[in-house]
């Protein structure tokens, strides 16, 4: 009974509000994008949107070492993905501006994809090297004008909560700015709303945030070297908190890795 109560809470009202949400909030974006050129005000609706989703599920969450967050400029923000509450959450918790690297098929959605387009996101198009290359060059330069990125490093949602190997394109965006990676891990998404479900649960959130990784004297052939060092970081700070313990062996074996540029914070 409490999970067919919890569905029928998801599928009558949290499903139609966000859509709700994302229409009303997305078309008030897209009319400031007209005199907004520096996506500020654009990024104060999708907080604002994020924040009303959060509140809406019953989902708060927290930072963990906020003060790890400013390293004195812009950097490449590198975290897990297990949910399509992750946006939403790196949203509602990060108090600076930042831009993310999303797959291109997500410009096309309507008012989604408007917003996307028009609010400065990076679009990747993994099929197309030269278009991949492209836009992780845009990256790069987005990064030295001082504007931070998100980046979901596997490359798309964790099926089962176990983090899966991050792919080498946002350090490769990282190391040609000579912009730090700091490791964050995002804790009870998964719980909330698993990949392929509409069944969201009240659950507490934490994003944490680790060290700094300095890109200073890596070349970007070593970017999966580079990749390697974040991925055992962010494995230390989500094994460390959640409920999903820690596989046995971690793959680790660079024949696991990727020389591939690309991947996509949202990830579907």
């Amino acid at each position: 009974m409490p999970d067919l109560l919890s569905r029928m809470r998801s599928y009558l009202f949290y499903v139609p509000v966000v859509y709700l949400y994302t229409a009303i909030m997305g078309i008030c974006s897209l009319v400031s994008s007209l005199f907004d050129r520096g996506g500020r005000i654009q990024h104060k609706f999708a907080r604002g949107w994020s924040k009303m989703i959060l509140a809406t599920a019953s989902c708060p969450i927290e930072i963990v070492n906020p003060e790890k967050l400013n390293v004195g400029g812009a950097a490449v923000y590198v975290v897990n993905h297990l949910s399509a509450l992750d946006i939403p959450s790196l949203y509602a918790a990060l108090p600076f501006q930042f831009r993310i690297m999303a797959k291109k098929e997500l410009f096309r959605y309507p008012v989604l994809g408007w917003h996307l387009k028009r609010s400065g996101q990076i679009p990747i198009e993994r099929e197309n090297a030269r278009a991949s290359l492209k836009s992780l060059v845009r990256a790069s330069e987005a990064l030295k004008a001082g504007m931070s990125l998100v980046v979901f490093p596997e490359g798309g949602r964790s099926p089962d909560g176990h983090l899966q190997p991050f792919l080498g394109g946002s350090f490769y965006v990282a190391i040609k700015a000579q912009a730090p990676v700091v490791p964050m891990a995002l804790i009870g998404t998964y719980e909330a709303l698993p990949m392929n479900s509409f069944d969201v649960r009240p659950h507490h959130f934490q994003l944490v945030v680790g060290d700094v990784i300095p890109t200073a004297g890596y070349m970007p052939r070593e970017m999966d070297k580079l990749a390697a060092l974040a991925e055992a970081a962010v494995a230390e700070l989500y094994y460390a908190r959640s409920t999903v313990a820690r596989p046995a062996v971690v793959p680790a074996d660079d024949a696991l890795r990727h020389t591939q540029l690309t991947e996509s914070p949202e990830g579907r």
